[in-house]
Order: C-alpha cells, then structure tokens, then sequence
C-alpha cells in the first residue's frame, strides 16, 4: 500500500520549527504509546539537536503496560526522559515537571547561581498529527487553548500556552514526513489514524489491520466478534466479523465499507483492549 501524504503547509513548519528551537529550553515529543517507533518523526532529531528532550508515550490506556515499560527503557538515555502518560485523563502528566528539572538540572543550577529564584521553563511540544498534543497542552493549562480533533491537522500555527507549573509550552503543528519508506511504519500511522482516512483505501486498511491482530492478538478479535474460531485467511474473517456484527448489504452480501470502518473505530477507541503494534 503506497502512502504519501505532504500538504504544503509541512514543510514550512518543518522551517518554523529549526528556526524557533532556539527560543525554547527543551523539547517535549508526543508519541503514540501504541506505535512509539513509528509516531517517531525521524526529522525531530535534526530539528531538535543536542536540546533536552522528554518523550511522553501518550495514549497508554490503549497499549500494553509491559510493551510500554519496555520502550521507555529502551528510549532513555542521559540528556532524553520518557514517560508514559494518558493526556485524556490526565495519568502520568505530574511527573513532568520533575522530569523537565532533571534534564535541564545543569542549566537551573547555573540560572540559580547568578541569583534567579523564579525560573520559568519554555518548552517546545512536537509530534506527527493525531499523537494527542492539543489534548495534552489543553491538560497542562487546564482549558481549552489549543484545538482539539481527533483528525489530523488540526493545529495550523505556532502559540505560546502558560501553565501553573513554570512551564511555558511552544504549540506547533504536526508534521509528518513527505515519503514513507517502510510500508509498516505506515501502515501502523494509518491504523492509529495519523494519516487521514479519506486518503486511503479503507477496505484494505482494514484487512491489513485484521491481518495484524490475528497474528499478535488473536483473542481479542475471537472475544470481541463472538468468533468461533479464526481463519489464516484475513478476508474470511472479516467476513465472519461483518456477519457477527450484521454489517450487511441488501441480499446478505457482506458491505465491506461499514465493517472496515467499524473495526477501525472500535480499534482506535480501545474497544478491542489493549494493543501495542510494535515493540523495542
């Protein structure tokens, strides 16, 4: 499945961002707990050089706890700090500001020698569309500043949000890459609906995702779907899911759209328990 998707407005925001990386203290990288390595823009390293950085696993009500716990450790290095954090409900977002005062420790200590008693952190946040940013920075300030959406694209600028913490987050756009290059990695965004469904072939996404489950978690498509039992044959279970579920054309023919659509909504809201997609 070939999947390229780069509205203009990327790349200026590609520029925006190396341009304003200078006026921030450190840079906070949403991912997708569920897919941590693919909702990883491989641009962010070269925008973002030797800046502090702390990487939330966001969305982590919908990943597996342990497949989580491993990718943190996996990610983790002197100068990087990840966290696991559900921007919904808000589990994980009080171990931030500890974690900003770990990375950037050198730099306060230095402020706080030249007499500053009030420091105020400035952050950049980044992440590929859909990962949660608005919804995250809207926990953070605590009201509704940035737009939400659960579509891709829904931040169009750069804004300045004030928090109670000390913290002053940089919102800026999402931006994903013009090419994907492994037909995983996007296939995985298109799941998770990082890339907008209205570019893609939705019947086939559904099939790959079938195809997937049925190989890593297939109890969860049994238990859900009332199955007997699956099939090797993807296109046979989908078939015996749009049954389960009555998503069916006159005549009983099976309407493919209604249960593409279908399985991907109940995936992407959790309602096939937790997955993780790809591990360290």
């Amino acid at each position: 499945m070939a999947i390229n998707w780069f509205p203009g407005h990327m790349a200026k925001t590609r520029r925006e961002l190396k341009e304003n990386i200078k006026l921030v203290d450190a840079v906070i990288e949403i991912r997708d707990a569920r897919i941590v390595k693919s909702s990883a823009n491989p641009e962010v390293d070269d925008i973002c050089g030797n800046k502090p950085r702390l990487i939330l696993l966001n969305k982590s009500d919908l990943s597996e706890e342990k497949v989580t716990n491993e990718w943190i450790k996996a990610l983790s290095k002197d100068y990087i700090s990840v966290l696991s954090v559900n921007s919904v409900s808000g589990s994980g977002l009080n171990n931030i500001k500890p974690a900003l005062e770990k990375i950037l420790k050198e730099k306060h200590d230095r402020l706080r020698a030249k007499g500053l008693a009030n420091i105020v952190t400035r952050v950049m946040v980044v992440g590929i569309p859909n990962v949660g940013k608005s919804s995250f920075i809207n926990k953070m300030a605590k009201n509704n500043i940035a737009k939400t959406g659960d579509r891709p694209g829904v931040t169009k600028s750069r804004q300045w949000i004030k928090t109670k913490l000390g913290i002053e987050l940089m919102d800026t756009p999402g931006i994903l890459w013009p090419k994907f290059e492994d037909e995983e990695v996007a296939l995985n965004l298109a799941f998770t609906g990082a890339i907008k469904d209205e570019i893609m072939d939705i019947e086939e996404l559904a099939l790959k995702l079938i195809e997937r489950l049925q190989n890593y978690y297939p109890e969860r498509l049994i238990n859900r779907y009332k199955l007997e039992s699956l099939s090797e044959e993807p296109l046979e279970n989908m078939n015996n899911i749009a049954r389960a579920r009555g998503t069916l054309a006159p005549g009983g023919n099976i309407d493919y759209n209604r249960v593409s659509v279908l399985l991907l909504d109940e995936y992407r809201g959790g309602k096939l328990g937790q997955i993780s997609l790809e591990r360290p």
